[in-house]
C-alpha cells in the first residue's frame, strides 16, 4: 500500500512543482495540501467501489495528439473566421455521432476529443452514440464521415 501512495504521491508533487514554477512557502504547502487531498480522495474511491483503472497510453498517443492539435487549430481558425465575418451567421445543429466498435474509454476519448475541437460540443454519451452540437452543419457532417473516430479506434489495441 505505502508503494501504491508514493506511487501516486510523486507524479502529482513533480506535476504539480512543474506546473506551478512558484516556491514560495505559501504555495508550496498548498501544493502539498492539493496533493494530499487527491491521495485521500483517490484511496476513498478505491474503497468504495473497489474498481481500479490503469492508464496504458499506447505508442500511437502522441501522433494522435499531434492530429487532434491540428484539428484543434483548424478548427479555431474555421470559428474565427465564422464569428468575425458580419456575413456568415452561424446554423447551430445536433445530431448523434455512432460509437460502433469503440470501449468505454475509447467512447470518452472521441467525446473529449470532440468537446476540445472548437465549435463542436458533446452533449451526450451513452451506447447509442454521442450527441454532439455544432456551430455548423459541416462540422457534424465530417464528425458523420468518420475521419476522428478511425483516429480514436487506431489507439485502441491491436
Amino acid at each position: 500500500m505505502t508503494r501504491r501512495v508514493l506511487g501516486l504521491v510523486l507524479p502529482l508533487a513533480v506535476f504539480w512543482l512543474l506546473l506551478s514554477g512558484h516556491y514560495t512557502v505559501l504555495l508550496l504547502g498548498f501544493g502539498v495540501l492539493s496533493v494530499l487531498m487527491v491521495v485521500v480522495i483517490m484511496r476513498r474511491m478505491d474503497v468504495v467501489d473497489g474498481t481500479r483503472f490503469r492508464v496504458r497510453l499506447p505508442l500511437r498517443a502522441p501522433l494522435y495528439a499531434g492530429w487532434l492539435a491540428w484539428q484543434i487549430v483548424v478548427s479555431s481558425a474555421v470559428v474565427l473566421r465564422q464569428v468575425w465575418t458580419p456575413r456568415l451567421s452561424p446554423r447551430p445543429a445536433v445530431c448523434r455521432t455512432p460509437v460502433n466498435g469503440l470501449s468505454e474509454v475509447g467512447t470518452v476519448a472521441y467525446a473529449n476529443s470532440i468537446t476540445l475541437t472548437p465549435g463542436t460540443l458533446s452533449m451526450q454519451v451513452d451506447e447509442a452514440g454521442i450527441e454532439v452540437h455544432a456551430l455548423r452543419r459541416a462540422d457534424l457532417d465530417a464528425l458523420q464521415s468518420g475521419g476522428m473516430l478511425d483516429h480514436v479506434r487506431d489507439l485502441g489495441p491491436r
